[in-house]
């Protein structure tokens, strides 16, 4: 059977009731961000746009959405662009980046299917993951792929497109292993969710795609489908993105969490029109789709899961028309408000951002507006993609950074106090540096890592627009656009972070590709954390991180036991020295529709001597390890105590 969905009625997929063009002019949980009326809009930008040339040197910035979720407006909110903060007085450091995609062994081409009638799924792909499938140690590589679609007149080739596995040497080589493992499937995938869900001590792979999903079950020899018996295929007339293994309900396995983007047929899609300058062809806007809830799986720890997206509280409609709100494409996993229970943060398109906080048993209370997360510092929804949390600061003050669309900076919402149990959070990006380097890029892949090793967590995008002719009516914007590393100088800085450029992190790493999913892994074991970038409709660039700095470092992995799930997910990591305190999450997924690895990496910068490393595990038990020994591999392994000193 055909993974493609069928073709319905033009209806809003999870309420047949309601047709799409009856859904309401206006409403205050969404904002228009498109540059399909591009020619208007910047008639009426001029001014702006001449303002914004003026304070951040001669760059016009991308035209955004500004329209209801059913009807293209012209009128733009004033753009209030921020000043350029001076350069931090930090040494910044040179941090190396050199590209082995083919040197590696890497030869996967991304196919999404585009034909030429510009169908809005062929400009969202390219997830990926990095996952230690075969128990050695090392980390492999997953490249998520989509297809040609059924109805495409071309002669189709010999073999579907697939995804691409790639087993690592250890050394950072890579061999594709995809068909003796079992996964040269056709789908239109989308995204990846690794995790152990069935607890064998295995890491099993959850692909989400337009169409139905697939969850395969690692064997130890291959990957076997088990989405039918398992219950996770989601509705084929459905459109999942990035996804994601965590424990909702703290019974000590895996339960899964899926975004779903919008309402989406091929019919609805062509039959709007959408074009760039009134002629060209473009990729239509979400604001023409309806929304669609997300999913969410409980493990009901046989190998079958439960779907309690209606009982969970993560089923948010429109208060107007009942629809469902949710256009997302990115989710993050952390407790934000210390109370044990794991919370989501959910990146929506051109509606508001979701945060869900946690009961403890599966259910949630949706609090975004409340916690500050929903909107701009102007009270906009904005095109939210890919989404990380990290402790950024090496302090309580929790990151969320949210990477958004084109004139419209990468959020850095920082959570500063807890009311009742209610986490606060403000938006820092102008004040902090990040707004005038990511303001013009259209940002997919986000997410915290500490480049250099200095301790830091420094901030990776990676960026590319949807229309190959955006720059035929927009001159300073470009299809393929340089992904960007935002180091962090420390909070000490008025301007926090800055923007590497060229000679600082290498031509490699900033030369231009359409950047789309994103992760990090130590593929070499060498201590530092090398690259991954996907693009959609071509070849992924995967960057070795060459940095010659002398830092120290310190790397942990965890397997869970009893009643923590076997991939150690949700723990947290601390380690303590004479600077203090850093705390990392065992958390892979992160980005844009991709996983990165399970160990985490501290880095040490000059400090070579750690006073002790203690380990949080979801069971609120805890384990501690003295004086452990600095760059080097920690592997400890769950023992269900109040506490202990020894690892291994």
């Amino acid at each position: 059977m055909s993974d493609q969905p069928p073709q319905p009625d033009i209806t809003d997929p999870q309420d047949p009731g309601l047709p799409i063009d009856e859904l309401p002019d206006y409403d205050p949980d969404t904002v228009e961000q498109d540059d399909t009326v591009i020619a208007a809009a910047l008639k009426r930008s001029l001014a702006v746009f001449t303002l914004a040339a003026v304070v951040i040197g001669g760059i016009l910035v991308a035209s955004g959405y500004l329209e209801t979720e059913t009807e293209v407006v012209t009128d733009r909110t004033p753009l209030e662009v921020p000043q350029v903060p001076e350069r931090p007085q930090a040494e910044i450091p040179t941090v190396m980046f050199t590209d082995i995609t083919d040197e590696a062994g890497i030869d996967f081409v991304h196919e999404n299917g585009a034909y030429g009638d510009k169908l809005l799924p062929e400009t969202m792909g390219g997830g990926c993951a990095f996952l230690d499938f075969d128990g050695d140690g090392d980390q492999d590589l997953l490249l998520v792929n989509s297809r040609r679609w059924d109805w495409d007149t071309r002669p189709q080739p010999t073999r579907p497109a697939h995804p691409a596995l790639y087993a690592n040497d250890g050394t950072g080589h890579f061999t594709d292993v995809t068909r003796q493992r079992g996964l040269d499937v056709s789908l239109y995938g989308m995204g990846a969710a690794v995790g152990d869900f069935d607890n064998d001590g295995r890491p099993d792979l959850f692909l989400s795609a337009v169409g139905h999903n697939r969850l395969f079950r690692n064997t130890g020899e291959r990957f076997e489908d088990v989405t039918k018996t398992a219950g996770v295929a989601g509705k084929a007339t459905a459109w999942s993105s990035s996804c994601g293994f965590f424990d909702a309900d703290a019974d000590g396995d895996l339960d899964l969490f899926v975004c779903n983007y919008v309402g989406w047929s091929k019919d609805f899609d062509l039959a709007q029109n959408f074009t760039l300058d009134g002629k060209l062809r473009a990729y239509g806007q979400p604001q023409k789709f309806p929304g669609s809830a997300p999913y969410l799986y409980l493990n009901n720890g046989d190998g079958t899961f439960t779907d309690a997206t209606t009982r969970a509280g993560i089923e948010v409609r429109n208060a107007s028309t009942n629809v469902p709100l949710a256009k997302s494409l990115g989710v993050a996993f952390a407790d934000l408000n210390n109370d044990g229970n794991v919370d989501l943060v959910v990146a929506n398109d051109t509606v508001r951002n979701f945060l869900f906080l946690g009961n403890g048993d599966g259910t949630f209370q949706e609090e975004g507006r409340s916690a500050g997360v929903a909107f701009d510092t102007n009270g906009n929804a904005r095109g939210a993609m890919g989404i990380d949390i990290g402790r950024f600061r090496n302090s309580d003050e929790l990151g969320i950074a949210i990477g958004n669309f084109a004139n419209e900076t990468t959020a850095l919402y920082v959570r500063r106090t807890l009311a009742d149990q209610l986490p606060v959070f403000q938006d820092e990006a102008i004040s902090n540096g990040i707004a005038p380097p990511t303001r013009p890029e259209l940002t997919f892949g986000v997410f915290f890592f500490d480049s250099d090793l200095d301790g830091r967590l420094d901030i990776f995008a990676a960026n590319g627009h949807l229309e190959a002719d955006i720059n035929l009516v927009q001159p300073s914007q470009h299809y393929k656009q340089p992904p960007q590393l935002l180091w962090n100088c420390g909070p000490q800085h008025d301007n926090e972070f800055v923007a590497l450029d060229p000679s600082q992190c290498g031509e490699d790493f900033t030369r231009r590709m359409v950047g789309r999913g994103a992760s990090f892994a130590d593929i070499d074991g060498d201590g530092d954390l090398d690259l991954l970038i996907t693009s959609v409709g071509g070849r992924p660039r995967l960057l070795r991180n060459d940095q010659k700095l002398g830092h120290h470092w310190l790397r942990v992995r965890l397997t869970g036991s009893g009643g923590v799930n076997s991939t150690a997910i949700g723990t947290w990591v601390d380690i303590h020295t004479t600077d203090g305190v850093r705390s990392q999450q065992v958390m892979p997924t992160r980005s844009y529709l991709s996983q990165a690895e399970l160990p985490v990496t501290f880095g040490l910068g000059g400090i070579n001597q750690v006073e002790k490393l203690v380990v949080r595990w979801p069971d609120g038990t805890t384990q501690e390890i003295a004086d452990p020994k600095t760059d080097s591999l920690h592997e400890i392994t769950h023992i269900d105590t109040t506490t202990d000193t020894k690892g291994r």
